[in-house]
C-alpha cells in the first residue's frame, strides 16, 4: 500500500524499496512544492493505480520483487499514460537503453542532482499534460465522426487519401455537385475550416490508435 494515500493532478509517484530514498525524495520534492505519493515496490503501486492519475512516476532501477524496466513495460502494456523517470544507483549502458526504448523522460543515477530532477518531474508533466490534450481532441474527433452519414465517411476516406472532387465522384459514381455538397456537410461536421485540417486530424487519430 502507498505510504501517503490521497491522488491530486501532477503528483510524483516514487517507487522504491528504499525507505530512506523515498523519505529524502519526498522530502525534497516537498520543499520544492510538489506533492508525492511513495510506494515501497511495483507490486503495491500496480494494486494501487487508478486511471485518473496525473503526474508521473519516479521509479527506482533494482527493486525486490518486479524491477523497474519490468514495471516501465507494463505500465506501457496497460495503457497507462504516466511518464517515467528512472533514479538508480546502478545504472548502465543496457538498462538505460532499453529504458529510453520505453520512452522515459529521463534516466538518472543517484545521487540525485537536484536541478536535474526537477527539470525532469517538469519535462514529465508537460508530456501528460500533451497526450492527455491529444486524447481529449481524439474523441471528441471520434464523437464528431460518428454523426457522419455512411456517403460522408465515404468521402472522408477519399479525400483523405488525397482524391479531387472529380475523382471521388467517378469512384462513387455520384455527380461532382453531390460529392462537394457531401464534403461542405462532412466538413462541418468535423469542425474542420481546411483540408490540411482535416487530415492533420484524421492521421492524428489514427496515430493515436495505434500506440
Amino acid at each position: 500500500m502507498p505510504e501517503k494515500e490521497e491522488s491530486v493532478s501532477n503528483t510524483v509517484f516514487i517507487v522504491d524499496d528504499d525507505a530512506s530514498v523515498r523519505d529524502s525524495l519526498s522530502l525534497l520534492l516537498g520543499l520544492r512544492g510538489y506533492r508525492t505519493i511513495l510506494f515501497a515496490d511495483a507490486e503495491s503501486f500496480l494494486g494501487a493505480y487508478r486511471s485518473d492519475w496525473r503526474g508521473c512516476v519516479l521509479l527506482d532501477l533494482r527493486m525486490q520483487g518486479m524491477d523497474g524496466l519490468a514495471l516501465q513495460r507494463t505500465l506501457r502494456e496497460r495503457g497507462v499514460t504516466l511518464p517515467v523517470i528512472i533514479v538508480t544507483g546502478h545504472g548502465d549502458v543496457r538498462s538505460a537503453r532499453e529504458a529510453f526504448r520505453q520512452f522515459a523522460v529521463d534516466f538518472l543515477e543517484k545521487p540525485v542532482d537536484e536541478r536535474h530532477l526537477v527539470a525532469a518531474i517538469e519535462e514529465a508533466f508537460a508530456q501528460q499534460s500533451a497526450e492527455l490534450k491529444h486524447l481529449q481532441q481524439t474523441q471528441d474527433f471520434l464523437a464528431r465522426m460518428a454523426t457522419l452519414t455512411p456517403r460522408e465517411k465515404e468521402v472522408l476516406q477519399w479525400v483523405i487519401a488525397g482524391r479531387h472532387n472529380r475523382e471521388i465522384a467517378e469512384i462513387l459514381d455520384i455527380s461532382v455537385r453531390t460529392v462537394e455538397v457531401h464534403k461542405a456537410r462532412m466538413m462541418s461536421k468535423l469542425d474542420a475550416s481546411s483540408i490540411p485540417q482535416l487530415m492533420r486530424m484524421s492521421l492524428g487519430t489514427l496515430e493515436h490508435r495505434e500506440r
